[in-house]
């Protein structure tokens, strides 16, 4: 929506890593440097940790961008909870290899194949692993076993290592995992970016997307949005879209510091909203028992809920039959005479379904959120037995 209203010729803000959004924090130009040097290494383990949303996808989508590909073959996985059989298998797969019947040995034989045949060919295997935080000790410790095949001296796999501050703890702290910290070769943790550097990434976005100076920004939004967002792209990515949106429905061609406090106060209710679902739910749903006071359960009456869809139907489908049967008279002056109450009675159709479809949509979104604040309420202990 802001995009048509500003004139620009996409999202500057979007939240899936994109190369070509990519900025030159401070942090990011030095995880860069160790990237080239680790890569020009071609052998062990490189490893690059930050918080949620601090940009290390969008630097390895950066980096692979300057690889020449005749001469390098990526295979990138991003984990979840898997042991050291499983990530076998995921190595394998990643690398385009179906290995039948799920056997490890087989799985192992046949990535080293695999590695030598690149290796004749004159490319050398890259394989990128996000989310290593997910990842055990023993599944770890079978990425060294593969590092361990070679050709001649020649190392047939370096792997990349991307993760969250506390992969990085992991790593250091583990003392079963001493023999992969020798094989770290270059490694690098992603900081926020500074305060004077939130201007430049916002302009830098914006420009990537045709941005001609409209709308404009006060400086002290700048400031305010590194202290609400910590310098986390991510999260400035999502309070810049929620700013831009507000200035368009607005009509704003200047973003201003009270706007983005609007924002921000919006987004904190949003976060703080299963507290708030009781009230939310007696203005939206009366058709519920009266939500009692929190920490006690909202509780719903399904059966009035599926009788009023279903009365909802029939109302439907009675009014639809009877435009079929109107709609199908063979004299055409009665038709020509019906006609008038036959477009009526679409455009009653029509009203029921729209209002209906959204008492459905509120009501079942309500009850999406009452299940989603009662499951963690449970989780910190705070529902009643």
């Amino acid at each position: 929506m802001f995009d048509n209203f500003y004139g620009l010729t996409g999202k500057p803000f979007q939240l899936t890593p994109d190369p070509d959004f990519y900025f030159r924090s401070i942090t990011h130009r030095k995880a860069l440097s160790y990237l080239g040097y680790g890569l020009a290494q071609g052998e062990g383990f490189i490893v690059i940790t930050g918080e949620v949303g601090a940009g290390k996808s969008t630097l390895v989508a950066h980096m692979m961008q300057s690889l020449d590909t005749s001469a390098v073959t990526v295979a990138q996985i991003v984990t979840s909870k898997l042991n050291e059989e499983e990530i076998v298998h995921v190595v394998a797969g990643a690398f385009g290899l179906d290995i039948e019947g799920h056997d490890k040995a087989t799985a192992l034989t046949e990535i080293e194949s695999f590695l030598h045949e690149e290796a004749r060919e004159g490319r050398r295997c890259l394989l990128v692993v996000d989310e290593s935080q997910n990842l055990s000790v023993a599944a770890l410790e079978e990425l060294r076993m593969l590092s361990n095949f070679q050709l001649g001296n020649h190392p047939l796999l370096q792997t990349l290592l991307l993760g969250q501050p506390e992969f990085r703890v992991t790593l250091q702290a583990d003392p079963g995992l001493e023999q992969l910290r020798q094989r770290v070769i270059a490694a690098h943790h992603l900081e926020p970016m500074q305060k004077s550097e939130i201007e430049p990434y916002i302009i830098h976005r914006l420009q990537k997307v045709g941005w001609d100076g409209n709308p404009s920004f006060d400086m002290r939004v700048f400031a305010e949005l590194y202290e609400a967002s910590g310098g986390i792209p991510r999260r400035v990515n999502q309070i810049a879209n929620r700013l831009l949106l507000l200035g368009a429905v607005e009509e704003r061609s200047r973003i201003d510091a009270a706007m983005l406090q609007s924002v921000l106060a919006e987004m904190e209710a949003e976060r703080a909203f299963p507290e708030a679902a009781p009230s939310a739910l007696q203005t939206k749903a009366p058709e519920f028992e009266p939500v009692k006071a929190m920490p006690s359960v909202p509780r719903v009456d399904m059966e009035q809920f599926e009788a009023a869809l279903a009365e909802r139907d029939a109302q439907i489908a009675e009014l639809q039959q009877a435009i079929v049967e109107l709609s199908t008279q063979a004299d055409e002056a009665m038709a020509s005479a019906v006609r008038p109450e036959i477009e009526a009675m679409r455009a009653q159709v029509l009203r029921i379904e729209a209002r209906c479809f959204e008492q459905e949509r509120s009501i079942r979104q309500t009850l999406t959120m009452l299940i989603d604040w009662i499951e963690s309420e449970i989780d910190t202990g705070k529902v009643a037995a």
